[in-house]
């Protein structure tokens, strides 16, 4: 993998399926609140801001996912795979004691965790009953996330791929029915988009279990492998991936604060918050795959004692990156409009979404540097660093000039985008300089 071609070809082997993955999964769940948004401003608002509270909770499980890829990925790199199986089974095992928490207090405080996001009346009558289903099938999400993981780990993400993508349209074709009802069975409206996802991810959980059970993947799992702990494996894992939940539930916390902003500016503008991160989520898919792409080959090289090639891995990621960013930031812009009407007829809203898709539109490249060489840092076990920065970032940028740009300046949605607009720019500086500096090569994990 030393010259420029293979590197490439390593890349695209191990993003192009996840970059297919998260591409088709988006436009997935773009086209499940576009379902959700023919029932009203309302709906949106529900799903929207359940969203928001059901990411927070899930960072908690990036403990588990970037520590546990590091760690496999590493010990593949590195020949070494009875640690691989090791950190694998240890990791389930974690994820689903953790998962049992979350849906607990998730499922009791759902109306609670709405209303402190700003929910009105009207908005919580529709979400509350939504929130609870989805946070019942926490479990099965979280499950399938750690068992992906593994596989990423181990280079192969094609699995992920087939597995995420046949859920999320599964997701969309049971949403059609449940939402509006089919051949004289009523629909649900909100609270069937919830069902739709409960199933669709218990499938998923279903499928992933299965694949690791038969013995098809290079890492195996087993019951006194999950029962027993490592000590060893665990800390390795919880030293990596402790970092980077904090970095997750700060950078969620953000978003909170700033979708709490957005909600303070009436329906329409939350409507439009939502139809916006629902989008941007589009363009967050590209930096996801290559992060993983960047993640994984940082890890395996590292493993292998090359680090000349993993920084080389690193920079070739972003490279390939920047072409895609560059080129989803200009159609964003030209047709920020048009992208928003798929989700809503109403004007207002629309007029609203434009203004926030056309400023983050112009930072795109900022954006995708900072998802590539983040990735490519935790490969290599540095996950403090892109922790400091999201915390700069998202709280000294994104929520505290949000709260100047519009309560102060009141310059209203554009306030709070100028401010998130801020915080990837500031945040792709601080990335890039951290790559550049080389420290990362010399970290043991």
């Amino acid at each position: 993998m030393g010259d420029g071609k293979a590197v490439r070809r390593a890349i695209i082997q191990l993003a192009g399926p996840s970059l297919v993955e998260m591409l088709l999964i988006n436009f997935v769940q773009m086209l499940s609140l576009i379902l959700v948004g023919r029932v009203g401003q309302e709906a949106i608002a529900a799903v929207g801001l359940t969203g928001s509270v059901y990411s927070l909770l899930i960072a908690a499980f990036m403990t588990l996912d970037v520590g546990t890829t590091v760690i496999v990925a590493r010990s593949m790199g590195a020949g070494d795979r009875q640690e691989a199986n090791r950190a694998a089974n240890q990791s389930l095992t974690l994820n689903i004691l953790m998962s049992v928490v979350i849906i607990v207090l998730g499922y009791i405080f759902a109306g609670d965790l709405l209303r402190i996001m700003g929910a009105t009346e009207a908005v919580l009558a529709q979400g509350k009953h939504y929130a609870e289903i989805l946070f019942l099938s926490t479990g099965f999400n979280t499950v399938s996330i750690a068992l992906t993981a593994i596989l990423r780990g181990t280079g192969d993400t094609r699995t992920p791929m087939k597995i995420n993508v046949l859920a999320n349209i599964l997701n969309v074709a049971l949403g059609f029915p449940l939402i509006y009802g089919f051949m004289g069975v009523p629909g649900m409206g909100v609270t069937g988009a919830a069902y739709a996802t409960m199933i669709s991810q218990f499938i998923a959980m279903l499928w992933v279990v299965l694949v690791m059970v038969s013995g098809k993947s290079t890492i195996r799992l087993s019951w006194g492998g999950m029962i027993r702990p490592e000590k060893k494996t665990l800390g390795r894992i919880l030293k990596i991936g402790l970092p980077a939940a904090v970095e997750q539930v700060a950078l969620r916390g953000g978003m909170l604060t700033f979708v709490m902003v957005a909600a303070s500016l009436g329906t329409a503008a939350l409507a439009a918050t939502q139809i916006s991160f629902s989008i941007f989520g589009l363009t967050f898919m590209p930096g996801m795959a290559f992060s993983i792409a960047a993640s994984t080959l940082v890890g395996q090289a590292l493993g292998a004692a090359k680090p000349e090639l993993a920084e080389k891995c690193g920079w070739q990621v972003r490279k390939m990156g920047m072409f895609v960013y560059g080129a989803m930031g200009l159609l964003i812009i030209l047709f920020a409009p048009y992208l928003v009407m798929m989700y809503t007829p109403d004007p207002v809203v629309i007029e609203k979404g434009a203004i926030g898709l056309r400023i983050m539109g112009f930072i795109q490249v900022s954006a995708g540097t900072s998802f590539i060489l983040a990735g490519a840092l935790r490969g290599a076990g540095d996950t403090r660093y892109p922790l400091y920065v999201t915390l700069i970032g998202v709280w000294g940028f994104r929520v505290f000039f949000s709260l100047i740009f519009v309560y102060l300046l009141h310059w209203d949605i554009a306030g709070i985008w100028l401010a998130a607009a801020a915080d990837q720019v500031v945040r792709s500086l601080f990335i890039v300089h951290r790559y550049k500096r080389g420290s990362w090569k010399l970290l043991k994990v």
